[in-house]
């Protein structure tokens, strides 16, 4: 079974993050940053930042590192990430032989980031109230013709959240699998309805009941999804926040 959008709390951790233990199997620590907000003057919140998108990039990577660095016990600038299966970034193995696994996703100003000591591991994140140009059209384009079929029955009030939903999960699904996007996302199907708990329905060449999806709102504007490969998935949730003044 999956997991609703309400069943994990995502705690407030402040920097500077202090050595972080490696989740134990079936565990993801799922992190949420507001760039913005990570960016702001220390003792000025009241200016603001807006990130520009090549700002934004190298932000995330900042923290990403920072993050892996924690668990590794690592200065962030010391983490050497490298890419496998179609750009998938990985710990460098070389470097780093402990058993890591991490996911990154990014939406905005805010950023997501999954780790969890079994892979595969894929996360994404939405804007929740997003809408999206032709949803079913889109659907019949790149969503497997089961996905597309519960789509059409869905009211025209809740297609754009039923469509944000299902393409959230499959992003997570593709990112885990190591899988590129373009010609993938029919090959599985995942249930697109988002008042049942998610689930991967069907995979292609896999079995679909090895797979653990679940979707929740770590802030009120975002969506997230995670999929794990593994037998058992449970998150704690983070928000990561400047240092307490």
């Amino acid at each position: 079974m999956g997991a609703s959008k309400d069943t994990w709390r995502f705690r407030r951790q402040f920097l500077p993050l202090d050595d972080m233990q490696i989740p134990p199997p079936g565990e993801v620590h799922l992190w949420f940053l507001d760039l913005t907000r990570l960016a702001t003057p220390l003792g000025a919140p009241e200016l603001g930042v807006v990130l520009r998108p090549r700002q934004s990039r190298s932000t995330r990577r900042f923290y990403l590192r920072l993050l892996l660095g924690a668990y590794l016990g690592l200065p962030g600038k010391d983490v050497k990430i490298s890419r496998i299966n179609k750009g998938k970034p990985v710990l460098d193995a070389r470097r780093h032989p402990q058993t890591l696994h991490f996911s990154s996703a990014a939406s905005t100003n805010s950023c997501l980031i999954g780790v969890t000591s079994e892979g595969p591991l894929g996360v994404d994140l939405e804007l929740a109230e997003r809408t999206t140009l032709k949803p079913r059209a889109l659907a019949r384009r790149y969503f497997s013709v089961a996905e597309q079929r519960v789509l059409d029955g869905i009211a025209e009030a809740d297609i754009h959240r039923a469509f944000i939903h299902s393409w959230a999960c499959k992003e997570a699904v593709v990112k885990a699998a190591g899988l590129g996007i373009a010609n993938q996302l029919c090959r599985f199907t995942v249930n697109v309805d988002p008042g049942q708990p998610p689930a991967l329905l069907d995979l292609e060449g896999d079995d679909a009941a090895a797979w653990k999806l679940a979707v929740l709102r770590p802030d009120p504007a975002c969506l997230a999804a995670v999929a794990l490969r593994q037998p058992v998935l449970r998150i704690q949730g983070f928000k990561l926040l400047p240092p307490e003044i």
